[in-house]
């Protein structure tokens, strides 16, 4: 599944004009945390959120910088921090370093960059300009879709060799001491195993496999004598 069959298109958007209480009551009455900010010609300018409108409010209650914090930094640096505290329009307000995706990205793609840069949403560009959002919402409405018509019954042996060439893919599955006997869509893993972590994670791997009803361990504590 990719990025372009899950996002939320004509996703709603603001000018860089925008003022900042116009931008709170948007927020507040439609229920969301954050909005792009884009041109006439549709190109992303950036991304304003909630967080942006409570730190400009959080200013106002700021303490002047000290002597040692304004020799710490330069002087872009807090003429950026006052314009992001003061600003009273999307284009001061908003956040222009932005992580963003494409519609012909998967979603493991986008999930990874979701959690790795720690952002709620991402604009979706195709020629710089923008066509859509995903957010974390339209990840989890993705899990929890009907499997797809691909994810049919397979026989036993297509089954077999599938578990076998994803656990060969996994340094922890212990494929050299564990053996996979699949019989009416029932696996059962034999043989020795690390802990239980590992027939946990067995479990899940096989659970992935279209076409597999149960899984069933039976696996015996790693000897002592075997090396890892």
């Amino acid at each position: 599944m990719f990025v372009r069959d899950v996002m939320t298109r004509d996703a709603m958007t603001v000018g860089p004009d925008t003022p900042a209480v116009t931008l709170a009551r948007l927020f507040a009455e439609r229920g969301i945390s954050g909005v792009p900010v884009v041109d006439e010609a549709g190109r992303l300018l950036g991304m304003v959120t909630e967080g942006d409108l409570i730190r400009r409010l959080a200013a106002e209650g700021e303490a002047p910088r000290g002597w040692f914090r304004r020799l710490l930094d330069s002087a872009t640096q807090q003429a950026e921090h006052y314009a992001r505290t003061h600003g009273r329009t999307a284009r001061d307000l908003m956040s222009t370093e932005l992580v963003h995706t494409t519609e012909q990205a998967s979603l493991a793609e986008a999930a990874a960059l979701l959690e790795s840069r720690q952002v709620r949403r991402l604009p979706v560009l195709r020629d710089g300009r923008l066509v859509g959002i995903l957010s974390r919402a339209d990840l989890m409405r993705a899990v929890l879709a009907p499997p797809e018509a691909a994810a049919t019954a397979s026989s036993d042996r297509e089954i077999h060799q599938r578990l076998r060439d994803a656990m060969a893919e996994q340094p922890w599955a212990d494929s050299a001491l564990i053996f996979v006997d699949v019989s009416g869509g029932v696996v059962t893993f034999h043989g020795f195993s690390r802990g239980e972590a590992i027939g946990r994670g067995l479990r899940v791997l096989a659970e992935g496999i279209p076409g597999v009803k149960a899984v069933k361990l039976d696996l015996a504590p790693r000897p002592a004598f075997v090396l890892d």
